[in-house]
Formats: C-alpha cells, sequence, structure tokens
C-alpha cells in the first residue's frame, strides 16, 4: 500500500472546549456523517438508556461529563479521521493536555450563550505553546446568546488569536434563521427541532439578489448584506498557511444539537487541516514520511471493558507504517515487543487492525510495560518531547480501608496513576501515598474505579501542600541534604525523581533563594 497517499488522506484532531459547551455533541454529528454510527447517543438525560458514543466509563455516564479522552476514528469523503474527544471538565486538564501531544490541530468550540470561559483560556494556551492549527465551531446559535461582533471581540482578546469568519449567522437565539456561507457563497436555513440538509442550502452568488429578502425577509436580508460587506473588507480569503501556523483560526456559526453548520465546519476542516506533521524528538526531528516506525504512548486506560481487565496503551503513529505481529523496540525497557492485537477505537467498542500509518491512533494491549511518554522504534533510541506532567493542585494522603486488600489497593493505585489521571508521591523515610491531583472530581473517580475495578476500599485525607516541584542539581552532595532536612516535604515521584512539596509559595520562594545549587521545576517533562 502506498504510504504517502494513507499519509495524505488521514487528519488527526481533538475537540477541546469549557464544560457543556457541546463538545461530546458537536463529536457525535461528526461520526453520524462519517457513518460510524447511526443514532447519536442521549448524554444528558438519564431517562434515555443510549449514551454519547464518546462517553464510555461507568461514571462518565452516571453524571453525564466526559472524563476520559476518547478515541474515534471514521472514514468521510475519502479521508480517514482521528478524533480525540477531550475531557472538558478542569480537573481533567491534564489528560487534555497530553492528548493535545497527539493531534495536529483543534476543533475548539464555544458556547455562544457564555463566550470564553475559564477552561477554553487554559485548553488556548496550551494549542499555544505548540501553535497547533485552531478551527472555531461557535455553538447554541439557536439561543439568545451574546452579538456576534462582540463575541468574535472577545475571543481574539481573551484567546488572544485572530479569527476569521467563514460562516456567517443570522440572527440568534429564537430568531436564528441560518447562516451565510462566505466562502461558496451560499445560504444555509435553520428550522429548530428539524436536521439541516442539502435541500436547506440555497445558492445566492449575489446577496442582492431578491431570493434573499423572500427567504430571510427584507429586514435581516439589508442587515446580512451589511455585515458581509463589513466582514469581506476586514477578513478577504482566508490564508491556509497562516492557519496552518497557528495564527488565524477559521470561525463557524451553527447548533450541533441540530446538526446544524457542522457539515461545513467538516467540509472545510478535510480541506485545510494539516495532514500527520513532523515531530520533534531528544535526538532529532521525525518526518512523517519516514519508513521506520515511531510512536509515542500518550494515554494509559485500564479496564476498558468492565468484563475484561484489560489495560490498552493509546499510541499515535508518527513515521513508517506499524505492522501486527511485528517486534518494534521499547525504548525506555530496551526491549523488544510485538503486538497480536492492536486496536482502532470508536470509544468502546474495538477493531483489530492489521496496519496503522502516521496519524492513527491505537489501542496497544498492554501488561504494565508502558508509561505515558514511552516510545516505540524499530531500533533507534529516542523520545519525543513535549509531554509534560504539570504540578498538581490538591494533595491528598491515600488511606487503605481495608488491610486484607492491600494488594489490590497497591495495583489499583499503581495502574490508574500510569494512567495519567493523578500523580503518584511516595514520601521520603516513609511509605505514605500522596496522591496529587489538578482538582477534587478526580479523587472521586479514583475511589470509585479502586472499589468497583479492583474491590480495594479507600479514602483521602486532605494534606497541606500547595505545590509540587521536581528537583534537579549539579551537586548531588547539596540535593540530597536538602531532601534529608526537609523530609517532611521530599517524596519521590512513580519514577523515582525527587520531588519538594511546598506548603505554600512563600515557602516555595525562600527555598529557591535558599537553595541556588537546586533547580525547582513546575513541569516534569516525562522523560528528561
Amino acid at each position: 500500500m502506498n504510504t504517502t497517499k494513507e499519509i495524505n488522506r488521514r487528519r488527526t484532531f481533538a475537540i477541546i472546549s469549557h464544560p457543556d459547551a457541546g463538545k461530546t455533541t458537536l463529536t457525535e454529528k461528526f461520526l453520524l456523517f462519517g457513518g460510524a454510527i447511526q443514532t447519536a447517543g442521549a448524554v444528558k438525560s438519564n431517562k434515555i438508556k443510549k449514551h454519547a458514543t464518546s462517553d464510555f466509563m461507568e461514571i462518565e455516564r452516571q453524571r453525564g461529563i466526559s472524563v476520559a479522552t476518547s478515541v474515534m476514528t471514521f472514514e468521510y469523503k475519502d479521508f480517514l479521521i482521528n478524533l480525540l474527544d477531550t475531557p472538558g471538565h478542569k480537573d481533567f486538564a491534564e489528560d487534555t493536555y497530553r492528548t493535545l501531544t497527539a493531534v495536529d490541530s483543534v476543533v475548539l468550540v464555544i458556547d455562544s450563550v457564555n463566550g470564553v470561559e475559564e477552561q477554553t483560556r487554559r485548553l488556548m494556551e496550551v494549542c499555544r505553546m505548540r501553535n497547533t492549527p485552531v478551527i472555531v465551531f461557535i455553538n447554541k446559535m439557536d439561543r439568545d446568546g451574546k452579538n456576534r461582533f462582540d463575541l468574535l471581540e472577545e475571543i481574539e482578546k481573551e484567546l488572544k488569536i485572530q479569527l476569521h469568519p467563514m460562516t456567517w449567522p443570522i440572527n440568534s437565539g429564537k430568531d436564528f434563521k441560518g447562516v451565510y456561507n462566505l466562502d461558496s457563497k451560499s445560504l444555509l436555513l435553520f428550522s429548530a427541532n428539524t436536521k439541516a440538509n442539502e435541500e436547506d442550502s440555497i445558492v445566492i452568488k449575489d446577496l442582492h439578489d431578491a431570493v434573499l429578502n423572500e427567504k430571510i425577509g427584507e429586514k435581516d436580508a439589508d442587515t446580512l448584506r451589511e455585515d458581509v460587506e463589513l466582514i469581506d473588507g476586514v477578513y478577504g480569503k482566508l490564508n491556509d498557511e497562516d492557519y496552518l501556523s497557528g495564527n488565524i483560526a477559521p470561525v463557524f456559526f451553527g447548533s450541533a444539537i441540530n446538526n446544524f453548520g457542522v457539515k461545513e465546519l467538516l467540509d472545510t476542516f478535510i480541506k485545510i487541516a494539516p495532514e500527520p506533521l513532523d515531530r520533534e524528538t531528544s535526538k532529532r526531528v521525525v518526518r512523517a514520511d519516514e519508513n521506520k516506525l515511531s510512536g509515542f504512548i500518550f494515554k494509559i486506560h485500564a479496564n476498558l471493558d468492565p468484563r475484561h481487565r484489560d489495560r490498552i496503551a493509546f499510541m499515535r503513529v508518527c513515521s513508517g507504517r506499524f505492522e501486527r505481529n511485528k517486534y518494534y523496540h521499547h525504548v525506555r525497557l530496551d526491549k523488544d515487543f510485538r503486538f497480536s492485537n492492536p486496536y482502532s477505537f470508536l470509544a468502546r467498542s474495538k477493531d483489530i487492525i492489521e496496519d496503522a500509518y502516521p496519524g492513527d491512533v491505537i489501542g496497544l494491549f498492554d501488561t504494565g510495560n508502558f508509561k505515558i511518554g514511552d516510545t516505540l522504534t524499530e531500533g533507534e533510541d529516542f523520545y519525543f518531547t513535549g509531554i509534560p506532567s504539570f504540578s498538581p493542585e490538591i494533595f491528598k494522603e491515600l488511606v487503605n480501608k481495608d488491610p486484607m486488600k492491600t494488594k489490590q489497593l497497591e495495583k489499583g493505585i499503581t495502574q490508574l496513576t500510569d494512567e495519567g489521571v493523578a500523580q503518584l508521591f511516595t514520601q521520603f523515610g516513609g511509605n505514605k501515598k500522596i496522591i496529587g491531583c489538578v482538582g477534587e472530581l478526580q479523587f472521586e473517580v479514583i475511589q470509585y474505579r479502586l472499589l468497583h475495578e479492583y474491590g480495594a476500599a479507600a479514602e483521602f485525607r486532605v494534606l497541606p501542600f500547595y505545590k509540587a516541584c521536581w528537583l534537579t542539581s549539579n551537586d548531588e552532595k547539596k540535593l540530597e541534604e536538602f531532601l534529608r532536612f526537609k523530609q517532611q516535604n521530599s517524596a519521590e515521584d512513580k519514577d523515582g525523581n525527587p520531588v519538594y512539596l511546598a506548603q505554600s509559595e512563600w515557602f516555595l520562594n525562600t527555598e529557591i533563594t535558599n537553595n541556588p545549587a537546586i533547580e525547582f521545576h513546575f513541569t516534569s517533562e516525562i522523560h528528561k
């Protein structure tokens, strides 16, 4: 099979948003267009037993939120699309940050009613760090929201990115009549509670055509003419290079729940989104079109199928062709492994695949050999860079409630922290296990999963720490002295790296000042 052709037809992207902006709904509409699913799930309604395809964990189904990144692969117009649906909830931000290392572009969903929200800002900062190309979808236009011009101004100011409207809305809320496609010069009419289809699209090359007045009324037609003239004057035609370099974000308006404006977004996406990109490693830049396989693990999920105690490592293929049953080199362990059942995903359902190409995300059955950030190659030794661990914000001691289940608890907490839902620190001079998370909800998920997946009952005791800092020093003696002197505040992470747990910003700044020979790091590149 022609590898270049396979690379060219792949698009790998993540959907990101603040919770409740409609991200999971948009994901489902993409899958419907790709024929991957026949009916959409009901995310929020507990009465209906169907759930969003991408929400597969029991706790997600109970709460109606996404707490783990889902991977879905589908075909659309001869393109093979790898879509990663990320958790919107801020407590699971770290999973989302790592997922962003595995994609080539992003679709950002913004709620037209609430505009830019806190989590949107944080996610965009991560995209900016990598100059990831972004397309913006302004959702819920069928609800009374902010003025469209004000909204664009707010997004540009808050997210520090230039926008470029591709479609333009005609009113919003109960007066929402549809969108005008500025590129194809066609009008897409909206009628509530019905799904948009090709027949609703009317080509209007000349906005002064009387047909426009007839379709949307004279007042709205005049407003649209003025708006489009203004937009054309300000924005002109989209420069694809500006989008690909992450400087400009194309913008679409619509209503995901009504499947309105989604097809326009998808059609533009496959046309302009980047194919699999080259990647930085610790040794060199790996090109997507190289012959030899390389890829990295960006996520691990235990018990994807509760009936089988399985553990899946998610790998992004970066170069070469991955083949089933072929031996590949695990760089960190310096061992060769082969995989007889590699998977592609549609959320919970898994299909065994024979091969995979750059851009693909595949699931590898794992018996505990993988950690996040691990690299597979065909012999060369390097690591893909930029897969960080961030300092947690909440620290709690893990307390075993059933000493008879100590083994299960150990296994459970090791596996769950391998997945990256939280970080595990062991206090120096003792074996107190400290769990660090970004938010409270993660502790709930860990407690729930320890009990339901491993049969281990545990509780958490709050600890008075403010931040975890990874320590390095050229003076081993100074570092040892510091760790011994600060034993109550010293720990090691899962990889044995020394960590200082500061009680407050003041304590942290004092220690940094008093210990010039020691470097304090707020993120840990997983492989230094």
